[in-house]
């Protein structure tokens, strides 16, 4: 057996090992599903608490309008809860605009907060720090700045947390709002509906576990506290976030009956810088939490732990290595005596993603069409491949600040 040869078995070894855990997260998330449709939305039972809605906001005039508009009108008793958006250090007509909603609901409680270069301009971490040491809620509920929550999904947020006491946060269902604006946003439409049904429910499902994704979601005031507010270095601070809260010993729980829509980025461009950022982010978060594999108390959560290392690294490496080593014996210039089977393995398991996102498909109503079929398929040649230039590229930025030891620049994604 060749070296080129051990190369491809580890690495088919590797990428089929993902791919069954995979299949099991889809299996236990349909099961999740099935489930939440059959009991209906939680309801809150006695007094509804006190509820403090942030929005962190950079330069988002173009949807920022609809956004707050959009909070007001929750089905959640107005005197039971406030808005506090985070107008942070932005350079375009959001202060006007914001003032403007003010001035229309003044009866409301509608907090802006204006901050400038020397306060401000810190990313979405140092935004939802100042804007909760202004926060008043037992409970505190985040939304991105290009949001449009529907009327209940507060309300049911709320009635799930309070209804079990092992909960530190709870997470709702994310659509996209601008699905058919391009190519782009079909691909990101089914990749958000496959990520909360086969990551966020499947992991709820088998382990109690999932990840804050950083817009929709509830968590407690004490928890906030306890933690010292939103980590300034993370460009991933719902991530973060969320192992610290695993740590405490909570439970996040998905609940897709809580539902927001919002925009997505419409270009190749912003997604990938967009997306950059999530996975330097993620890389941050990774190395931080490694050494809780050793930590006994942290048994729990070693799961996400190793999902996330597996992701960004070894699935990452095994898919590098699988497809280099297939290219260069086309080419001939290395020989493996298994490139037929790895052939049939990598259409094999083309074929497995292809219907395993299409399955998760069947939980959104309008969604599974032949036309949807089509686009899981191309998905997989171009959007996946980027992927994986997107996880590198994340990678090797992560890499080289640490090196020479450059502060984490935001990003704030483009609007249309």
């Amino acid at each position: 057996m060749t070296i080129a040869d051990v190369l491809m078995v580890i690495a088919v070894i590797c990428i089929w090992s993902l791919l069954l855990v995979n299949v099991a997260l889809i299996i236990a998330g349909y099961l999740y599903y099935i489930q939440t449709e059959a009991e209906g939305p939680p309801e809150i039972k006695g007094e509804y608490p006190f509820v403090t809605v942030m929005v962190p906001a950079h330069n988002e005039g173009k949807v920022i309008g609809r956004t707050v508009e959009s909070l007001l009108a929750l089905d959640y008793p107005h005197d039971r809860y406030e808005i506090i958006v985070i107008n942070d250090n932005s350079s375009d007509n959001s202060a006007g605009l914001l003032s403007a909603i003010q001035q229309k609901y003044p009866e409301r409680s509608l907090t802006v907060i204006n901050t400038d270069a020397d306060t401000g301009g810190k990313g979405k971490s140092n935004a939802l720090n100042i804007g909760f040491t202004r926060s008043k809620g037992e409970l505190i509920a985040i939304y991105d700045a290009d949001n449009t929550p529907e009327r209940p999904a507060l309300r049911v947020l709320v009635a799930e947390i309070t209804g079990d006491p092992r909960l530190g946060a709870v997470i709702g269902k994310f659509r996209t709002r601008n699905r058919d604006a391009s190519l782009m946003t079909r691909f990101i439409n089914i990749e958000t509906l496959s990520f909360q049904w086969m990551a966020q429910a499947g992991r709820w499902k088998l382990f109690k576990l999932c990840t804050i994704p950083g817009t929709n979601y509830i968590m407690r005031r004490s928890i906030v506290e306890q933690v010292g507010g939103w980590d300034v270095k993370a460009l991933a601070e719902d991530t973060e976030i969320s192992f610290r809260i695993y740590r405490m010993g909570y439970r996040i729980k998905f609940q897709p009956k809580a539902v927001t829509w919002e925009q997505e980025p419409q270009t190749v461009k912003v997604w990938f810088r967009q997306r950059t950022r999530w996975a330097k982010g993620n890389v941050y978060v990774i190395v931080k939490n490694l050494p809780l594999l050793l930590d006994r108390k942290a048994a729990k959560i070693r799961f996400d732990i190793l999902y996330y290392l597996s992701i960004y690294f070894l699935l990452l490496i095994s898919l590098l290595t699988s497809d280099a080593l297939l290219v260069l014996h086309a080419m001939g210039y290395v020989h493996t005596t298994i490139a037929g089977l790895s052939s049939f393995l990598w259409l094999l398991a083309i074929l497995l993603f292809v219907v395993g996102i299409f399955i998760t498909l069947t939980t959104e109503k309008g969604e599974m069409s032949l036309s949807n079929l089509g686009i899981i398929m191309l998905m997989y040649v171009s959007y996946c491949q980027l992927w994986m230039v997107v996880a590198a590229n994340g990678m090797l930025n992560y890499i080289k600040d640490t090196i020479f030891k450059r502060e984490a620049k935001w990003y704030k994604t483009e609007r249309f």
